[in-house]
């Protein structure tokens, strides 16, 4: 209890972070409100949009590793470990790293969660986190594992956290604009044609929720379309054969697959199983069974 306290607690200063760090950014800018006696401000509003959208988002993404290592309880491992286990998760991600010509090597840790899977994070390819589940490590042979480091090697050298992390925010600025715009043309259509900031503030914020689950299944395909590149990438660097291995071996697991705990990252982990037809939309990660015949088709 106290630690799912603890983690709602970092949660919170994060998120109060961002909101300083835009507010102080909008003053220094002279941004200014974008409702005045005429109506909108279109390109007051549009800068308010892309500050808050994609700033916030940028600003997620700088502070990925640490909200990964408090929220998820991540242990990076010492490169200079003696237990032969973490000593190869190591070396392995070392190799994998050197193939895929990154600057530097990522940080490599493990956290403890029953669910067999692995992500990567970070603002950059040179201060990247690839971590793996004390169940994935349990649960799959070597040659797997090795298959599922290439997968997360190549998300962090084809750069999908900060494409990623573009497309969300490009996405939130649009939904906080188009839901602002509406709002305010269906407040002043309303019998009240002056509309109270509460009104105008609450059919703002529904319009956020039902523009945001339209903007979230943009988000989902283009990430599906990214698990593809990057198990291309894995079979390059691990070997096809070890990425096939390592899907298969996760076909296996699948339930074990849990999305849920972290959403901010599901996008980036190797594996997830749509809960059915309506939730495929929503789905990070295509199927496996597609992905492992996409593999296959590899020459």
């Amino acid at each position: 209890m106290m630690k799912m306290g603890k983690r709602w607690f970092l949660f919170a200063i994060v998120n109060i972070l961002i909101l300083v760090t835009i507010s102080i950014t909008f003053h220094l800018l002279g941004i200014r409100p974008y409702l005045n006696a005429r109506g909108i401000d279109y390109t007051a509003l549009m800068v308010f949009c892309f500050i808050w959208g994609i700033g916030g988002a940028f600003i997620s993404l700088a502070l990925s590793r640490i909200m990964a290592k408090w929220m998820m309880g991540v242990q990076v491992i010492d490169p200079d470990t003696r237990e032969p286990e973490l000593a190869w998760l190591v070396e392995t991600v070392r190799n994998l790293a050197k193939a895929a010509n990154l600057p530097k090597m990522p940080e490599v840790g493990y956290y403890p969660s029953s669910e067999v899977n692995a992500f990567a994070t970070g603002p950059t390819k040179s201060r990247a986190l690839v971590a793996v589940s004390a169940g994935l490590l349990g649960s799959l042979e070597r040659r797997q594992v090795e298959g599922v480091l290439g997968h997360e090697i190549a998300h962090i050298a084809n750069g999908d956290m900060v494409t990623m992390t573009l497309v969300q925010g490009v996405i939130n600025a649009f939904v906080m604009f188009l839901a602002r715009v509406i709002a305010f043309f269906v407040v002043r259509s309303s019998s009240d044609r002056e509309g109270s900031p509460m009104t105008r503030w609450l059919v703002t914020f529904a319009l956020e929720i039902v523009l945001s689950i339209f903007g979230t299944i943009v988000v989902a395909a283009f990430s599906r379309r990214r698990e593809f590149r990057a198990d291309a990438g894995g079979a390059q660097l691990a070997g096809r054969e070890k990425m096939i291995n390592a899907l298969e071996g996760l076909k296996r697991t699948v339930r074990h697959a849990d999305l849920t705990h972290n959403a901010s990252l599901a996008t980036l982990k190797i594996s997830g199983k749509p809960k059915s037809a309506l939730f495929a939309l929503f789905a990070t990660h295509p199927p496996l069974d597609t992905r492992i015949e996409r593999l296959k088709q590899i020459i």
